[in-house]
């Protein structure tokens, strides 16, 4: 009989996804994660690291496949870390993901009864992202590599496309690339802490289809980059601006806090929900756009403004949510943490013409009992759109005791949302309206939701 251990090799029915991406399987009544496998998929696997009740295997045979599986869009979609769920029929990603909104809001928030509904398909699966930021490498050869890296390690994966970014973007990453390695340009080696490359950031306007192209480096220059840049803006008519931003830590952190404009203009122009933004190589904004436009409208028809409503924006970045609410409040008040962001968001107001809407910067937690002070009594409507961590201690308590009309909570991540709406409703006194969630990622584990909640 096969032994519950390390080494051990076992035959496993996988009939779940986890939010790591892995398929979920179970052995003798524990469960077994197998990277690489999709739901009704029959396999062999080595168990790689096991503990009392659950355990992680690596495939080594796929003794009988799913009707789920399917050939992946990309050729190195086995090696790269970038996407987990390219061999999984994209109906069964959104029945995963479904799945993953619904047991972290029971589980960890502890609703009984979740008022979730249909999650939001994406219209493509493919093609689809606005912004792709590659690492750079250089090979013991000598080649220069962009790409992702592979799943668990940090070997880096060369690509000289992707099929989930915006197909307007592959010519760049490849030629771009090319044109570094015909340079003879420095990459920074993490491990030597030399070099000056470190990363090439592609952004698209989906609407305008305006590019932008940002280098990041360990040095404050390159040389001759600035006349390379004015080669790329020839040579690709889309592209409206080249940047070099300069990230000397020592970090994962991507980029620094410096951005220069080496070419064109520092910023793209995009239009979304109706408005015009602009979007700077560090800017925060939806990966998908078009996504994004939909929960959008999922948040206006909800909210049902009828023009008399103050309306604070938590975590508010360039003003994506605030300006489109702000043309159905009375007031809309922005708050964000990034300086860089505050200020973006009140030339995006100006530029769309909203005079109704104000941006402060700092600490949400310590800016939301100031900015209520000011107000005659609370607002209508606090909406949220926090990091992936999800919202701070502070933050909570600060609208338990502001203690709004409506809450909408935007969230990329159901495990922190569903921990922060159980704060919410059992100690705010909050009821759970509605939970719609949206594939804002598909290929990947990831997920995009929002949750209203009345007092």
């Amino acid at each position: 009989m096969t032994a519950w251990q390390q080494g051990s090799i076992v035959e496993v029915t996988i009939v779940d996804l986890s939010n790591s991406g892995d398929g979920v399987g179970r052995w003798q009544g524990r469960v077994v994660f197998v990277p690489d496998t999709v739901p009704g998929d029959q396999i062999r696997a080595r168990l790689i690291q096991v503990k009392s009740s659950f355990a992680r295997g690596k495939l080594l045979q796929l003794l009988q496949p799913s009707q789920q599986r399917v050939r992946p869009a990309c050729i190195v979609a086995d090696k790269c870390g970038g996407c987990q769920w390219q061999p999984v029929a994209y109906t069964a990603q959104l029945v995963a993901k479904q799945q993953l909104v619904a047991a972290a809001l029971s589980r960890i928030g502890g609703f009984q009864q979740v008022p979730l509904s249909r999650i939001l398909a994406a219209a493509s699966p493919l093609g689809y992202r606005n912004k792709a930021t590659y690492p750079l490498v250089r090979s013991p050869t000598g080649q220069v590599k962009a790409g992702y890296y592979r799943k668990g390690s940090h070997k880096l994966v060369n690509l000289n496309q992707c099929p989930v970014q915006d197909v307007r973007l592959n010519p760049l990453l490849a030629d771009i690339k090319a044109d570094i390695q015909q340079q003879g340009w420095s990459i920074y080696s993490e491990s030597a802490q030399q070099g000056r490359l470190r990363h090439l950031s592609l952004r698209i306007g989906r609407r305008t289809g305006q590019m932008l192209v940002t280098l990041v480096s360990a040095q404050p220059t390159v040389p001759d980059l600035e006349h390379w840049a004015a080669i790329w803006l020839e040579r690709y008519p889309q592209l409206v601006g080249v940047c070099l931003n300069h990230n000397p830590a020592k970090t994962n952190v991507i980029f620094g806090p410096t951005t220069t404009c080496l070419a064109g203009q520092p910023y793209l122009e995009e239009q979304f929900a109706g408005l015009w933004f602009h979007i700077t190589p560090t800017t925060f904004f939806q990966i998908h756009t078009e996504q994004a436009e939909r929960l959008l409208e999922v948040i206006q028809t909800e909210l049902a403004l009828q023009g008399s409503e103050t309306v604070i924006d938590a975590y508010c970045g360039v003003g994506s949510l605030t300006l489109p609410l702000a043309q159905r409040a009375q007031h809309c008040i922005g708050l964000e943490v990034q300086p860089e962001a505050v200020e973006q968001a009140r030339q995006n107001a100006a530029r769309n013409g909203l005079t109704n809407v104000e941006f402060q910067a700092g600490d949400v937690g310590q800016l939301l009992p100031q900015v209520a002070q000011t107000l005659p009594q609370p607002p209508a409507v606090v909406v949220l759109d926090p990091p992936r961590r999800g919202c701070d201690r502070t933050v909570l308590e600060a609208l338990i005791a502001l203690r709004p009309q409506r809450i909408a909570y935007m969230s990329c991540n159901p495990a922190t949302l569903a921990r922060d709406l159980q704060q919410l409703c059992q100690q705010g006194g909050y009821q759970l309206q509605a939970v719609q969630p949206a594939d804002f990622f598909p290929q990947t584990a990831h997920v995009e939701c929002v949750a209203f909640l009345v007092a």
